[in-house]
């Protein structure tokens, strides 16, 4: 997704619902601050103790994803790659190694719409800073550095070659590989939901008491309009109305469309759930960036669990088209009244 840069990424999230008392089980938080966003991490089992030294492990390997995929950070292995001479290989760690074949297949799978190697992009519409609005031949220059197929790869020696300079960001997918981390290592111990920068995971025994979650208008990020019980996988949004900067008179989204190098700019939002985590956050991103019209059908024909929520026009209290996949509604039947997208 090219996605900005995935950069931060865009992602409206859903917002949590207050937290159930369960009998017997006490639920305790942490929040910490990660890749540039922050994540809370909330554990339900019935010893407090047991809870806070769950939540120091669960910490701990969320840091370590931090310390590979960061692009926040110039000590990463993302951060290396990034700094390396154009046209000389880098030999990469094996959490990347085995990442970036997954990587190349969403890119393909997506037609381009998920694309990590934005990082020109993003710095040309500042999009880490206040905003700024590229001339053409900034905007044709940042292109020119940017691309997920400028990139080489050799498995069989987790080597990487910057063939231009290209710069790899994780907006798109870091969280997603932080939360899928945690699934594997803890998803047995304990019920526990993490919130991290809007994208929410459970752990495998929440199956028995699912955790509320809300899903938020797109124009309105502390305002429910969808409520759901999530008992397994992940749910990750992507929308940019919210987060927009305005430049010149002129709002800038903080996702890109990694084709053309240009702020995606429909105001509605994405919602994917996935068992993976990371497929969940790549592909909310890349529906996102497909937009409203393209986005539902891919979802549809690939059987993808996928919610598009749009404004039915620009006045602040107009209503929501609410179009949702045959496979998120049979994941989540409680959602309200939905239109499955008519697709040929």
């Amino acid at each position: 997704m090219k996605v900005a840069r995935t950069v931060l990424v865009a992602s409206l999230l859903p917002f949590l619902l207050q937290f159930e008392t369960v009998s017997t089980q006490v639920v305790v938080p942490r929040t910490v601050y990660l890749m540039g966003t922050r994540a809370t991490l909330t554990v339900r089992v019935p010893d407090r103790d047991v809870a806070i030294q769950q939540l120091e492990r669960m910490v701990r390997s969320l840091e370590e994803t931090e310390a590979e995929l960061s692009t926040w950070r110039s000590d990463t292995d993302l951060g290396a790659l990034n700094h390396q001479t154009v046209g000389e290989g880098l030999v990469i760690s094996p959490p990347l190694c085995r990442l970036w074949p997954e990587l190349t297949f969403w890119h393909r799978e997506t037609q381009g719409a998920f694309d990590p190697a934005v990082g020109s992009l993003v710095e040309a519409w500042g999009l880490r800073g206040t905003g700024r609005l590229p001339s053409p031949s900034e905007l044709l220059a940042a292109l020119s550095h940017s691309g997920w197929e400028n990139l080489s790869f050799d498995g069989a020696r987790c080597r990487v070659v910057r063939n231009v300079g290209v710069t790899v960001d994780a907006g798109a997918f870091g969280k997603g590989v932080g939360l899928r981390r945690l699934q594997r290592e803890f998803g047995e111990f304990g019920s526990w939901l993490v919130d991290f920068g809007g994208q929410v995971a459970v752990s495998e025994a929440s199956s028995a008491d699912p955790w509320p979650v809300a899903i938020a208008d797109p124009r309105h990020r502390d305002l429910a309009v969808h409520g759901v019980r999530l008992a397994e996988g992940s749910l990750a949004t992507s929308g940019g109305s919210e987060r927009s900067q305005f430049v010149g008179g002129r709002a800038v989204g903080h996702i890109l469309d990694p084709r053309n190098g240009r702020p995606v700019d429909w105001a509605g939002s994405v919602t994917v759930w996935h068992q993976d985590p990371f497929v969940a956050d790549a592909l909310s991103t890349a529906l996102y960036v497909m937009g409203p019209e393209m986005g539902p059908c891919y979802a549809e024909i690939r059987d993808l669990a996928a919610l598009f929520l749009e404004p039915l026009s620009v006045t602040e209290d107009s209503k929501l088209s609410t179009r949702a996949t045959t496979g998120f509604r049979s994941q989540f039947p409680t959602v309200g009244e939905v239109v499955v997208p008519n697709c040929p």
